[in-house]
C-alpha cells in the first residue's frame, strides 16, 4: 500500500509539472506517458481539483491550469541541475548576445533556488566544463531574443540588412517562421519576405537594426519541412537567399 502511495504521489506531482509546463494536455496523453489507464488520470486530477489547484478542463480537448496560478518552485536534482549548468557552458559561447544575456539571467534565477551544497558542486562543474567553440566568446549579433517574442507572438519587423560584405544595404518587412543555427556559429531567421513575396533566410549577424512593429502576421502555414524542401529545390548549393 505504501509503495503505491509513493507512486501516487510521484505521479501526481509530475502531473503538475505538466500542467505547469505545457499549455494544454490530454487524458491520454498523460495515460501514455505515466503508463496508467485513462480512468486512472481523472482520479489523479479530481484529486488535484480537491487539494485546490485549479485545473480547467476544455471539453474534448483537454486539462490547463488556471491563467495566473503559480506552483510552488520546482526542486532541482543534482544531474538536472548539472544539465543545465552544462548547457550554460555552450550558450555562453553563442554569437548572439541577446541570447546569451537571456539564458544567463535566466540560469542565475535557477541558481537562486538551488541548495547550498548543490550550488558549491555546480559552481565547481561549471569551472570544469570547456566548450571549445568560439572560445573568446566573440558577439556578432544581438537580435535573437526580439526575433522570438516577433515569432511567437506574430509581430511584422522591420530590419535593415548587408546585403553582402560591400555594405549593400536594404530594408524589409518580414514575418519570422523560424530560427535556425546547424553548428552553434550565426544564426538565421526563416522569414516571409513582404519584399520578395516569398520565404527568405536573413542571417542575424547581417541584421543592422530591428523594429517590432505593432501590426500582427497570420500564423504560417508553412511547415520546416516544406520550407527545407523548397529551399534545396531552389537554391541546391545555398542555406539562403536574401
Amino acid at each position: 500500500m505504501i509503495d503505491n502511495d509513493l507512486k501516487r504521489l510521484s505521479r501526481l506531482t509530475a502531473i503538475l509539472i505538466q500542467l505547469q509546463t505545457k499549455r494544454l494536455v490530454t487524458a491520454t496523453s498523460l495515460a501514455e506517458k505515466f503508463e496508467v489507464s485513462v480512468r486512472t488520470i481523472y482520479r489523479d486530477i479530481k484529486a488535484l481539483e480537491q487539494a485546490g489547484v485549479p485545473i480547467l478542463t476544455e471539453e474534448g480537448k483537454g486539462y490547463s491550469i488556471m491563467e495566473g496560478y503559480r506552483l510552488p518552485p520546482v526542486m532541482f536534482t543534482e544531474t538536472e541541475a548539472n544539465a543545465l549548468i552544462t548547457a550554460e557552458q555552450f550558450i555562453i559561447k553563442d554569437k548572439d548576445a541577446s541570447f546569451v544575456k537571456e539564458y544567463t539571467a535566466a540560469i542565475n534565477k535557477i541558481r537562486s533556488v538551488l541548495p547550498h551544497h548543490t550550488k558549491d558542486k555546480v559552481d565547481l562543474l561549471s569551472s570544469r566544463v570547456i566548450y571549445w567553440n568560439n572560445y573568446e566568446e566573440v558577439k556578432t549579433s544581438k537580435y535573437l531574443s526580439q526575433l522570438q517574442l516577433a515569432l511567437t507572438n506574430y509581430n511584422l519587423t522591420k530590419i535593415t540588412y548587408q546585403i553582402s560584405e560591400n555594405e549593400e544595404r536594404t530594408t524589409r518587412t518580414i514575418q519570422p517562421f523560424a530560427l535556425y543555427n546547424s553548428s552553434q556559429e550565426n544564426w538565421l531567421v526563416l522569414a516571409y519576405c513582404d519584399l520578395r513575396k516569398d520565404y527568405r533566410a536573413f542571417r542575424l549577424d547581417r541584421i543592422l537594426q530591428l523594429e517590432l512593429l505593432p501590426e500582427k502576421f497570420e500564423q504560417h502555414k508553412m511547415t520546416l519541412q516544406k520550407y527545407f524542401e523548397e529551399a534545396k529545390e531552389k537554391h541546391p548549393k545555398n542555406t539562403g537567399n536574401k
